[in-house]
Formats: structure tokens, sequence, C-alpha cells
């Protein structure tokens, strides 16, 4: 071999080395699992049918970014008793008050986790007296030998260098970390904010219920006024009579069940308030037609990937878990540690600091383990299992996120079309109670048939209105699902 090939040939040996151990011990580029994203949601609904609330607000979809700050949607709904609530809540609740805190020890890890960057340095001051044996001292048994005092001030230093990317993958993995429990607060926050609004409308869909429910115990006791007469003057049986005392005493059980309701849903509302339930009380204020509700236009499939902050959670997850790898993996190699000491030891505290009592130490270690029992190449994989299970829950996040989003924009379909059709069964109900009463009045029907057709517009009311509250829970609904970060215009 030609002695001439050999020397050109070594350095460029010695660099594929260095790269291969390098590549050997990196953390392996992120992966972005691939997911099969739809180009449209199956329910969407156009944007055109957006509307405009009184204030001047309209829905839009959101500019597809995970940090953008979560848009103040509950403005949409022109309600200045919800927005008061929902401030109440993102400044008491105790479960936001534990992600908040959860935020700032992340935070706090990934500085410590930045502080393996720097050179550690640290100071030492300090004094001894203690009294050597003859034999310590080289002297003859039995000798004496007087106790001495020292002391010593010292400045020590120590850096890791970062030759297989042990620091810059767990900084990596520490950042990583933060931005999860940063995107799980902002989840909480979202899911919060939502709570309150849909507990903040079941308390006033209950309160819509109550109202009609309390008008058909007026039309019921008016009845019961209007049967006892007639019973009086013998124009009709007590079979009547006592049909109308029932109808009354029902309409009035019903009643005493929604404040039941009532109360069960504002004191979950006090909890998400951050107040003890007896300190709560929710003003009576009936669900007004649903008109008012913002049309929440869904936008793409992709956007709700950037949008959702569970997702965003995920994400992150899976990026702290790829470069944890990096970190067992260069367990394996060596670690180089330059450590310097300098300082001064005297008789007496101002001999310290003479320059003829200086003493100082540089030195490097360079150590990797010759035997472990297989205990980082278990760490290795149990790091590559730990990113496997990050990537099937990040997949599961995305599904379970498509399918809310599918099953509040059919639900507010669904919801949309029944509300039609009920509106024309409240109409044609109203009409034949009318008849029946003045039918019932000149007395060519029975009570029998008026207590029918006054029962079936009852539970057509009633219907209409529970359906007006589940068409504002579902917006709701909808609007967390798709992650919030709505924009007023």
């Amino acid at each position: 071999m030609n002695h001439s090939t050999f020397k050109g040939s070594a350095p460029l040996s010695l660099s594929l080395l260095a790269a291969l151990v390098l590549s050997a011990c990196a953390a392996p580029d992120f992966q972005q699992p691939a997911m099969d994203v739809p180009a449209a949601f199956k329910e969407r609904q156009s944007t055109d049918d957006v509307k405009v609330a009184a204030d001047g607000t309209r829905w839009k979809a959101a500019q597809p970014a995970e940090q953008q700050p979560r848009g103040e949607w509950w403005l949409a709904f022109n309600d200045p008793l919800l927005t008061d609530l929902i401030n109440e809540a993102t400044r008491n609740n105790a479960n936001l008050a534990v992600a908040a805190a959860r935020v700032k020890q992340a935070r706090a890890i990934a500085g410590i986790a930045e502080a393996d960057r720097i050179p550690q340095v640290g100071v030492g001051v300090g004094a001894n007296r203690s009294r050597l044996s003859p034999q310590e001292a080289n002297l003859p048994q039995g000798s004496a030998v007087a106790p001495a005092s020292s002391y010593q001030a010292r400045l020590t230093a120590s850096y890791e260098v970062d030759l297989f990317g042990r620091v810059a993958s767990n900084v990596a993995a520490a950042r990583n970390d933060a931005a999860t429990v940063e995107a799980s607060y902002r989840s909480v926050l979202l899911s919060l904010q939502a709570d309150v609004a849909q507990s903040y409308f079941r308390v006033r869909a209950t309160d819509a219920e109550l109202a009609t429910v309390a008008q058909t115990v007026r039309l019921r006791e008016e009845s019961v006024q209007v049967t006892q007469r007639r019973f009086d003057l013998g124009d009709i049986g007590e079979f009547d009579l006592s049909r109308a005392k029932t109808e009354l005493a029902t309409a009035r059980a019903e009643a005493i069940g929604l404040q039941r309701q009532r109360t069960t849903a504002e004191h979950a509302l006090a909890v998400l308030l951050g107040k003890p339930a007896a300190a709560f009380t929710a003003p009576v204020s009936p669900l007004a037609d649903e008109g008012a509700l913002p049309v929440v236009p869904a936008g793409f499939p992709s956007s709700l990937l950037e949008r959702r902050p569970d997702i965003a959670a995920a994400q992150r997850a899976m990026e702290a878990s790829n470069a944890r790898i990096g970190v067992a993996r260069s367990a394996m190699f060596p670690a180089l540690t330059i450590s310097a000491d300098g300082g001064g030891v005297g008789p007496a505290f101002a001999d310290v600091f003479r320059w003829s009592s200086r003493s100082w130490m540089l030195g490097t270690l360079l150590s990797m383990p010759l035997i472990d029992g297989g205990r980082n190449r278990a760490n290795i994989q149990r790091s590559e299992a730990a990113l496997e299970e990050s990537v099937g829950s990040y997949r599961q996040t995305v599904l379970t996120a498509f399918a809310e989003v599918e099953d509040n924009l059919a639900g507010l379909r669904i919801l949309s079309g029944q509300s039609v059709q009920i509106d024309e069964a409240v109409l044609s109900a109203r009409r034949s109670a009318d008849l029946a009463q003045k039918l019932y009045g000149a007395g060519r029907s029975s009570y029998l048939e008026l207590l029918d057709a006054q029962r079936n517009l009852a539970a057509v009311e009633r219907s209409a209105v529970q359906l007006r509250g589940n068409r504002a829970i579902t917006t709701v609904a909808l609007i967390r699902a798709l992650g919030g970060g709505w924009d007023r215009t």
C-alpha cells in the first residue's frame, strides 16, 4: 500500500467514524406521523351562512396557528352576563390555577436543563481545626502533637462538553415538555370557558322551560276554577272536576322537578366560577329564540390540527419523546467534563489571600460505561417505546377531534331541522287548543278533548324550549371541538 495514500485517507476515515458515532447517539430526526386528513368535513357548513351579531361581530375561520391567542368567541353570543361569568371563572377557577402552576413548573424544569449548557461556577469559604496522630505527623510514638487550624477560600468551575448531544437532547426534551404543558393549559382554559357557557345556557334553558310549565300551571288553575263552577251548577259531573285537579297537580309537580334541575345546574356553574354553591345565585333569564346564536363555520380539517390545543399538546409530547431517545443513546458514549479549582489555604484567614498560599487545579475527565448489565440498551428501548406510545396518542387525539367536530356539526344540522318542524307544530297546537277551548265553552265538545289539546300544546311548547337550549349548548360544543381561536371583525 502506498504510504502517502494511507496518510491522505486517515483524516477522512476518522471524520467518517466521528460522523457515524455522532449519528448513532444523536436524537433521530423527528418524523411527523402520516394522518389521513379529509379535504373537508362531511357535515361542513358554508361560510356564506355566517350571521352578524348585533354588535357587529361575525364568525370566520381562524388563522391556522396553534400559538395564536384564543379569541373571545363568547362575545358572538352578545350576552354581557355570559362574558362576566367567563371572565370570573378565568380568574378564580381552581383547576385552571392548577394548570397554570404546572406551566410554571415545566418552564422551571426547562430552565434547569438549559443551565447545563453553560459552565457551573461556585465559591466556598471554610475553616477547620484538627490534630494529627504522631504516626500521621511522622513523629515518634508518644510525641506531643499540637492541634492546628487552617482556613481556605476556593473558586470552582466545571463544564460538560456536549460531545454526543446529551445536553442538547435533554434541553430539547424539556422545552417540548414545557410546550406540552402550556398547550394543556390552553386546553383546560378552553374547556373551562365552554363549560361555563354550557352550564349558563342550561340554567337559562331550564328557566325558559319553567316559564312554559308555569304558563301551563296557570291554565290548569283557570281550568279547575271554571270546572268547579260548572260542577257546582250541575252542568258537569265530578269526573271532569277530578281530571282537572289531577292535571293541575301534575303540572305543579313538573315545575318542582324543573326547579331541582335548575338548582343542580346553578351549583355546577358556581363550582366553575370558584365559588361555594351557597354563595352564588344565577338570575332568572329564560333563553330567548335561537336566532341570536352565531352560526359557526367549521373551516378545514387541516387547520383543526393546528387550532386545537390538545392536538398541539400531543404533538409536543411526541417531539419530547423523540428527543429523549437522543438522551438515552448518549449514555452509551463517553462524557467529557472539564473542571478547574483555585484558591488559597493558610493557618490564618488573612493568609488565605496571599500569593504564597495559592493553589489551583485543572483537570479533564472522560468517562463511559463498560459493563452496565444492559441498562443503557434497555433505556433506549424504553425511550423508543415511549415515542411509539406518544405517536399512538397523537393519532387517537386527532381522530377524536375530527369525530367531535362531525358530531356537533351533525347535531346542529339535525337540531335546526327539528326546530323548523317544532315551530310549525307549536303554531298548529296553539290553534287546536284555542279551538278546543271555544268548543268546550260552547258545550260542543267534552272536557277530555279540551284537556287533550292543552296537554299537547304544553308538550310541544316544552319541546321547543328544550330544542332551543340544545342548540345553544351544541353551538358551544362545536366551538370547543374546533379549538376556539375565533376572531372578531
